[in-house]
């Protein structure tokens, strides 16, 4: 990496994008949090708004990047060759949040593909789900791979490889057949023309950046392509199998009619509503997730797309309302 001077003289240098304050937390009337990002609407062909200059700086696609990543299901045939479920479809997509209900799933798709869990290079970490990490304390067992919000994506990875006879054993590098055909597919439905910093994501594999605007643009060419309507019907129809327990798009999806929702690390999300065709990001800058729920929702609402409540209430421990949380767009 390089020395840490060096990259703050960069930075001191950079054209800096200008966020747009989003939400503030007014406890007693003094501002106690306030949240900045950016927020990019759009159509097919335009983006038809933006709250915060955002300069058209790229972001890392982290986890919203894993229904473009699903495409291949589609374009390779993966779902007809092994008879894919909608259930399992969308743990592909999934950050789920390591409830029973994920973790079989999982488990399932890997004796399908014949796989095992230890062919996973996603690692292991905790559920999300406070309920799923109980569950495991209060049964002495430890979480293991299939517990990361990642292995639905990884196993469809997996069963890719084994479809195309791809290797198996790195097929989490940049370099591998599989992930060259993910950025391209990722680049052709973002429509992206120049290209963009690659990193790896928190699971290890390689993950694309680009602007809001393109992050929208690929996830309406997909979720409103006939195409891929396999793709977003598992969206539609398993929202808790998308997210979980307390999971943000898990609540979007439950509480609409029309709308796709997927979150992201770094504060992101994108929601599609496939009826008018339009959808927007969000980019909470400090990567609260509340924060990120709260605008999000109103954003939903103020669109008229839904009417889904929050609580907008700040509380003691004895329940006393002390102030407000309160969206500015």
């Amino acid at each position: 990496m390089e020395n840490i001077e060096n990259i703050k003289n960069t930075l001191k240098k950079t054209v800096h994008s200008e966020p747009e304050k989003l939400l503030i937390y007014l406890r007693d009337g003094l501002p106690e949090q306030e949240h900045f990002g950016y927020v990019v609407r759009c159509n097919k062909t335009d983006a038809t708004e933006k709250i915060g200059d955002d300069k058209n700086q790229p972001f890392f696609l982290r986890s919203c990047a894993k229904p473009l990543q699903a495409a291949l299901i589609i374009d390779y045939g993966l779902d007809k060759e092994f008879d894919l479920t909608s259930e399992e479809i969308a743990i592909c997509c999934a950050s789920h949040a390591g409830e029973k209900v994920h973790t079989e799933i999982v488990k399932g798709l890997l004796k399908k593909f014949d796989l095992d869990e230890r062919d996973l290079k996603c690692g292991a970490h905790e559920p999300i789900s406070k309920t799923a990490q109980n569950e495991l304390l209060l049964n002495g067992q430890k979480a293991t791979a299939v517990h990361n919000n990642c292995s639905g994506k990884h196993t469809m990875m997996l069963g890719l490889c084994k479809l195309k006879g791809w290797n198996l054993e790195n097929y989490d590098e940049l370099t591998h057949p599989l992930q060259q055909a993910i950025k391209n597919k990722i680049y052709e439905l973002c429509e992206l023309k120049k290209s963009y910093p690659i990193t790896k994501d928190g699971c290890g594999v390689p993950i694309c950046s680009m602007p809001l605007e393109n992050m929208v643009k690929g996830y309406l060419n997909l979720f409103c392509n006939p195409k891929y309507s396999k793709i977003k019907d598992a969206f539609l129809n398993n929202p808790y199998i998308i997210g979980g327990e307390n999971r943000t798009d898990t609540k979007i999806i439950e509480n609409s009619k029309n709308l796709v929702a997927k979150v992201g690390a770094g504060g992101l999300i994108i929601v599609v509503n496939v009826e008018t065709e339009e959808g927007f990001a969000l980019k909470i800058c400090d990567a609260n997730m509340e924060a990120r729920e709260f605008v999000a929702i109103d954003l939903i609402n103020n669109l008229h797309w839904g009417n889904i409540k929050r609580n907008s209430e700040i509380k003691t421990n004895h329940g006393d309302i002390v102030g407000n949380i309160i969206s500015l767009i």
